[in-house]
Parts: structure tokens; C-alpha cells; sequence
């Protein structure tokens, strides 16, 4: 598995931006994490006792963190304050000035009744970006519902376009609408940070997951309007290009992907050795294949399954038809692929030597962004922060301390 490597000769886009991430689980983190991979300085505020959630979900590493967290958490300072406290609540208050952007997916409502609204932060800040994820429209009647992401994969219709025809809905296998969602909040922060460059004024910026759930329903969502119903799923196959899926060679899975005629026309004649197939007029375009694909589609499968996924993979990339092998979860992470690309790296851990961490996927001027910092133990940076940004003396902090407002790293 590659190592980090060096950062110091890296132009990061936002270096010199701070975010105050006081989000938790999956797409208020998401979001703060696509901001740090560009440089921001995340300092990321955790209840001093439990920490983030998602400190308690997936697979344990080390002593507080796990693999769901650490997905969603590189590049980040992890600071523990009791947002509940007094005295927490001036720590945020005083901290604000120094801070660019503030993230949170508090239920609506949640955030002012804490003293961390927008307005009440804006006094503070006038030019705050301040992002609030819930799980609904603000304005709406279902404001204060909480948003979770399956919840929403069911009311959005994800669930309803994923999976075979003639079985139930399916949930997508990662939190797609979190996942998604944490991206659109990250757009529109950035978007809110160059319009600040030229204007001086922040934004409030509002991200409802179901909103976003039901924008990425995309090109099936359009066709149930045009429909007037659901369209057809067609699981591993497209519902408008024939063929254009998953499908069994004699020895395991692999994806065809026939994007045109002449694509088709090739495939025929040079990988599956059936000439007469694309000479059939019910199959010679595209729509006519998928008019019949009742008719081709066995056909095909029946033909892919006659041949070695080997020679199909290499009469397919000859002929210029994109296709690919079906991989395991753990066979792609370890491929020579990945590796070549540093997409998993080692990072330095206190307990358990060294964690895997996924490495940004942006790529500006030719090279990778790097992992600056591993996703956070509980608190790590809570004295540094507090001593660089607010000048706590160790005295003030263990004060704090002995109050249950915040923890230190030796804790």
C-alpha cells in the first residue's frame, strides 16, 4: 500500500480558508472533508464524551476511531467542546472571528436554540459562509423531521430505480444520498466563497437531503415524468442502450459497454463471431435493439457465457468497446491500479501503527492533492487549536477540562 508523500511544495487552492465543522456522521463531514482536501484548515468540533457517531460504527481502530469514520474525516483537527455548556458555547463564539465557513446538520431549529444560528453567528461574523444539512426544506411543514439517508433513498425514489424488474426496492450499497449531498453542500460553499472574494458578503446556505436525493434520480427521474409511472428497471443493464451491462463470461462477471452501432457492428463480427446478429434489422441500431431486447438480450448472455472472460476483455478492448472485469470490494482497493495511483495511502496512527485512508481523488496541475492529515483521533488537536487560535493558557484549558466542557488529548 503506498505511503504519504511530501506537501510542502503543493498550491493548495484554499489554503488560508477556515472551517469550523460542527457536522457529524456522513454528509455535513463529507463536505467538510472536500473543502480540507483543498486546503482549508477543518477544525472539526466533537462532543468531548462520545464524539462523532460514527466513532461507534463500522470496523474499531485504534481507541476511538473506525473505518465509516475515518471515510469521511482525513485532513481534518478534531477539538472536543460541550456545544450544550456555557462555557462551550463561548469557546465557539470567540473562535467564530478566525473562521471562514461553519458546517452543521443540526435538526432545524437545533442550531438557534444552541446560541449557533445564522443570525446569531452573523453578528459575530458578517461575512460568514455558514452551511446548514438537514433533512428537509427549512421553510416546509417537514422542517424538524430527522433526515436519514435511507429514509430518504425510500421517499426520493432511489430505491425505486435500484434492482432487478420484479424485485423490491433496493438500497444503494454505500449512503449515496449523504454521499451526494455532502458534494452539492461543498459546491455551493465554494461558489459562496468566490462570490465573498469579489463582494465581501457571506451566505446562508441551506442543503436538504431529500432535495438532493431527488435531483440525482437524474435522467430516470425525467423519464417517470415523461412516462406519467415508474420506468422499467433493468438491474445490471440499461434501460435504453442494448447491450450495455454485467454479464457472465464462462468464468466470471464482466462489463460491456456497446455505446454506438458501429461498437455494435464490431462486437458481432470480431468478439462474439456472429455476423448475422448485427445484419438482423430488428438489431442493427440501437433502438431497435432495445425495442427487442426481449428478443437479443438472451441471446447475448447465452453467447457471453461461451467464452473465457479473458478473450472476450481482450477482443473487446481490441475492437475499442469499453468493458471491464467485474472486481471484489477488497480485489479493486488492492489492485495494481490503485496502487499505481495512490488512491489508498498509510498514514501514521498513535495505536495501531499505521491505518489505510482513501486519498483525495482531485488531481490539479498533474498531481494527486495529498493526504496532509489522517482522519483525527478523539480531541487530538483540542489543546493546540485552542492555545494557536484563542492564546488558553494550560491552566484555562484544564479549568475547562474539570468542568466536562472539553477534553485533552492525553485523556
Amino acid at each position: 500500500m503506498a505511503t504519504t508523500e511530501p506537501t510542502q511544495d503543493i498550491d493548495f487552492p484554499l489554503e488560508g480558508v477556515r472551517v469550523l465543522d460542527l457536522s457529524r456522521v456522513f454528509a455535513g463531514p463529507m463536505c467538510a472533508m472536500v473543502l480540507a482536501d483543498f486546503g482549508a484548515e477543518v477544525v472539526k468540533v466533537e462532543h468531548p464524551g462520545r464524539g462523532d457517531d460514527t466513532r461507534d460504527w463500522g470496523i474499531r481502530i485504534g481507541k476511538t476511531e473506525t473505518t465509516y469514520y475515518n471515510s469521511m474525516n482525513r485532513n481534518k483537527r478534531s477539538i472536543t467542546i460541550d456545544l450544550q455548556s456555557p462555557a462551550g458555547l463561548k469557546l465557539i463564539h470567540e473562535l467564530l472571528p478566525q473562521f471562514d465557513v461553519v458546517i452543521h446538520n443540526f435538526k432545524t431549529g437545533g442550531a438557534e436554540k444552541l446560541g449557533l444560528g445564522y443570525e446569531q453567528l452573523k453578528a459575530i461574523k458578517p461575512d460568514l459562509v455558514y452551511c446548514a444539512v438537514a433533512g428537509y426544506d427549512s421553510s416546509g411543514p417537514e422542517a424538524k423531521r430527522p433526515g436519514y439517508d435511507l429514509v430518504i433513498q425510500g421517499e426520493a425514489g432511489l430505491m425505486a430505480l435500484n434492482g432487478e424488474a420484479n424485485t423490491p426496492p433496493l438500497k444503494f450499497g454505500v449512503a449515496v444520498v449523504d454521499l451526494m449531498t455532502g458534494m452539492y453542500a461543498a459546491q455551493a460553499i465554494l461558489a459562496a466563497l468566490f462570490r465573498r472574494e469579489r463582494t465581501g458578503k457571506g451566505r446562508l446556505i441551506e442543503m436538504a437531503l431529500y432535495d438532493c436525493g431527488l435531483t440525482i434520480t437524474g435522467y430516470y427521474g425525467l423519464d417517470a415524468l415523461q412516462l406519467g409511472r415508474d420506468p422499467e428497471r433493468y438491474g445490471n443493464a440499461h434501460p435504453s442502450i442494448v447491450p450495455y451491462g454485467m454479464y457472465e463470461a464462462a468464468d466470471g462477471p464482466l462489463i460491456i459497454a456497446v455505446g454506438n452501432n458501429a461498437q455494435f457492428d464490431k462486437f458481432c463480427r470480431l468478439c462474439i463471431e456472429r455476423p448475422d446478429i448485427v445484419e438482423d434489422e430488428r438489431f442493427a441500431t440501437n433502438v431497435n435493439r432495445a425495442k427487442h431486447r426481449l428478443e437479443l438480450s438472451p441471446m447475448l448472455k447465452e453467447l457471453i457465457r461461451s467464452f473465457p472472460r479473458d478473450v472476450l476483455l481482450e477482443r473487446l478492448t481490441a475492437a475499442g468497446i469499453p468493458c471491464g472485469k467485474v472486481a471484489g470490494l477488497h480485489e479493486a482497493l488492492t489492485s495494481e491500479r490503485t496502487q499505481r495511483g495512490r488512491l489508498v495511502q498509510d498514514m501514521p496512527h498513535p495505536v495501531v501503527g499505521t491505518t489505510p485512508v482513501f486519498a483525495p481523488p482531485y488531481r490539479l496541475d498533474g498531481r494527486r492533492l495529498p493526504i496532509r492529515n489522517a482522519p483525527p483521533t478523539l480531541g487530538e488537536g483540542t489543546r493546540e487549536v485552542l492555545q494557536k487560535l484563542l492564546s488558553l493558557s494550560d491552566a484555562q484549558l484544564q479549568a475547562l477540562k474539570d468542568e466536562g466542557v472539553l477534553t485533552l488529548p492525553q485523556d
